[in-house]
């Protein structure tokens, strides 16, 4: 299993960008009242703090050294009125905030999820499955978590700090001089510590991605790893993965660690030298002993933001790394939508007999994975009428499956073009282009929920045919005898049914969804002989007035193909009926024996392949 490498050109970048910020705040739009509504509490919330020591330097000053009781008692109701009142303000900051910040995260995975579904299938071949999930559920909740005590809290302590420092100067300018003389080592030590947490927090993101796609795929694999005694080497595996994990986590520690400990240890020294300072001013006479208190309220006040900003840091960090993945995927391209006019220089590979437009055309067509890859077609011709039944047979990797999933758009072709009635497929809107081609693969993918959802799925014209479907295909022989029927429960992926029953379920799916093309992957190879015997007849039904694209390794499967078509290296190597290949005694004559007679060479000479491609 493939784990290393994943997303590690992720880990690069500026330690902080104002752009993605800027664009992750137009998600709060839609909230932007209840957001007004929180800054127009925050400076209500300051004042409530800076309130706080003013009053005790007046009881101070005023009535307790003075030893005058008399409005002590008023002085004492309003500092419990104030404290009251911040603990309201902040209730309702609090809980604004937290439910915006659900809002945006819900928001946020939605359009991730959106996204994802309109990607090219290209894209999920190359990215693992647990990085996609990462991105959709780790990074929006720590954009929830920044949101909510993060970026707007931010505003309500930079409120506070600016408060303190204007009513530290204007009650005492010398001794708020000395106290702030702790101020710059304060910011060179916030600014070198942002760049060396920003890019621990990357490389904790990346990590994670890497771990759950392990994991993602480890459980999809786990009958294999138990058949083939592979648990501790997998165990070793998750190990090393999870120790990485952990380790790229220790930085993060050590920097949100050392940065409290930091501002902790400026806050004492800052109070120590206002009591140095301060002490002295007080014999002296220059001061009072109110003002001396407030001061060390003030500053205990003013490095509390601080010394929280060590955390709130490493949330803001750890959210920017999280937002360059979100956005990452969010700008991936999707799928090219359809096209209004495309030129179309490929000429047609053959002039149909009568006329007639085909059905299907492909021209010229060459399609390769990757630029590195050998193409999986390579100058490709095909043209199909009507009702035909087409077959594809080969060696794997010859280009069968390719052609199914270049039809149906899940890749675009690289040159040529592919027509449907006449029209580019690349004008055809994705939508009304597959609603018009079922498909059945070899492995049967099935959803939780009901039978009659997997055979629908959840499609209101296809629900009103599922059992007409499934009778069709012979399904409705075992469906039958469950005990909740159609509305019996699928577990995850299947488990509680056959493979035979799944691919069943899957035969029933298209012939639900009335589809003019029919395209059948393999649709057979993992059925047993009872169960493939059982559902022929349900696939004549079914491609008896449609037109068919039929991939197969089992030759005994595509006999009565009106055309089977021989592929090898995505090249087109023979051509006809079967009675036609077998009486030319090439590829297929070669391939029937292997399979039915055991007799034959693998393939024909390389040089018999060397004149077709």
């Amino acid at each position: 299993m493939h784990h290393g490498g994943i997303y590690e050109e992720e880990i690069t970048g500026r330690a902080y960008d104002g752009r993605l910020l800027l664009r992750f705040l137009t998600s709060v739009k839609p909230y932007r009242a209840s957001i007004i509504t929180v800054l127009a509490i925050l400076p209500l919330v300051a004042a409530c703090r800076l309130a706080q020591p003013w009053l005790v330097k007046r009881a101070i000053d005023s009535h307790i050294m003075p030893g005058s009781l008399h409005g002590l008692e008023q002085m004492a109701l309003a500092f419990t009125g104030i404290l009251l009142a911040e603990a309201l303000l902040t209730f309702l900051e609090v809980y604004l905030l937290q439910s915006v910040g659900q809002r945006v995260m819900a928001d946020m995975r939605n359009d991730l999820y959106r996204h994802m579904l309109k990607l090219p299938a290209a894209w999920f071949d190359r990215v693992p499955t647990g990085s996609a999930v990462t991105r959709l559920t780790n990074d929006v909740e720590v954009l929830g978590e920044m949101f909510s005590s993060g970026i707007i809290t931010i505003v309500g302590d930079v409120l506070l700090l600016l408060g303190i420092i204007s009513i530290m100067l204007w009650m005492n300018l010398k001794l708020s001089l000395v106290t702030f003389t702790v101020l710059p080592l304060l910011l060179y030590v916030a600014y070198s510590f942002r760049r060396r947490m920003r890019q621990s927090f990357r490389e904790v993101r990346a990590r994670l991605g890497r771990m759950n796609s392990y994991v993602s795929e480890a459980i999809a694999g786990i009958s294999i790893i138990q058949a083939f005694n592979r648990e501790k080497h997998e165990q070793d595996r998750f190990r090393d993965l999870n120790a990485s994990y952990r380790d790229a986590n220790m930085p993060v520690i050590f920097w949100d660690a050392s940065l409290y400990a930091i501002v902790e240890a400026l806050s004492s020294i800052a109070i120590a030298l206002i009591i140095w300072y301060g002490g002295g001013q007080i014999v002296q006479g220059a001061l009072t002993f109110g003002v001396l208190v407030a001061f060390i309220q003030y500053i205990e006040k003013f490095f509390t933001p601080i010394r929280d900003l060590s955390a709130k840091y490493s949330v803001m960090q750890g959210a920017m790394a999280a937002l360059e993945r979100i956005f990452a995927l969010l700008d991936t391209p999707t799928a090219p939508p359809a096209q209004s006019a495309i030129p179309d220089d490929s000429t047609p590979c053959q002039a149909p007999s009568n006329g007639e437009t085909p059905l299907i055309e492909f021209r010229n067509v060459t399609f390769s994975y990757s630029p590195q890859d050998e193409p999986a077609l390579k100058d490709f011709c095909l043209t199909v009428k009507r009702g035909q039944t087409i077959a594809f047979v080969g060696e794997s990797g010859g280009g069968k499956t390719t052609i199914t999933r270049l039809l149906t758009r899940l890749y675009d072709i690289q040159a040529g073009t592919i027509m449907l009635d006449g029209v580019d497929i690349r004008q055809i809107p994705d939508d009304q282009l597959r609603r018009r081609i079922g498909v059945v693969l070899q492995d049967p993918c099935l959803f939780a929920g009901s039978i009659v959802f997997n055979i629908s799925l959840g499609d209101k014209q296809a629900t009103g045919r599922v059992r007409q479907a499934a009778e069709a295909v012979g399904a409705n022989r075992f469906i039958s005898r469950l005990p909740d029927g159609y509305e019996h429960q699928v577990r995850e992926k299947g488990s509680n049914f056959s493979v035979g029953e799944k691919q069943l379920i899957s035969f029933a799916r298209a012939l639900a969804y009335d589809p003019e093309i029919l395209v059948l992957d393999e649709a057979t190879a993992s059925v047993d002989s009872f169960s493939e015997q059982m559902i022929q007849e349900g696939i004549r039904a079914l491609v008896r007035k449609r037109t068919s694209l039929v991939v197969a390794h089992r030759l005994s499967t595509i006999r009565d193909a009106d055309r089977i078509v021989v592929l090898h290296r995505g090249c087109t190597v023979e051509e006809g009926t079967h009675d036609q290949l077998i009486a030319r005694k090439g590829y297929y004559y070669r391939l029937h024996q292997l399979q039915f007679t055991g007799n034959g060479r693998s393939e024909p000479p390389l040089a018999y392949h060397a004149e077709i491609c």
